[in-house]
């Protein structure tokens, strides 16, 4: 099972929805550029304090929501 590292959840942060390591970057908006037709050099491109990694595990987590399955977050 994987464990997402880059995904954090915070009450204070973005009323705690899923963001990129503490950042105010959420999950939704890295999805909805690349559904949009954005490339991910593009989305790294607006956001530069972001890593691929950091996009690829959005997608990965957002795809294993969409399929019902489990999502564990690193502690």
């Amino acid at each position: 099972m994987q464990v997402f590292r880059r995904i954090t959840i915070d009450p204070k942060v973005m009323t705690g929805k899923p963001c990129i390591r503490g950042l105010r970057v959420t999950v939704g908006m890295i999805v909805e550029s690349i559904a949009a037709g954005r490339t991910i050099q593009q989305v790294l491109d607006d956001f530069p304090y972001l890593e691929e990694a950091d996009i690829r595990e959005a997608l990965t987590y957002a795809a294993m929501l969409a399929q019902g399955r489990d999502v564990p977050l690193a502690s």
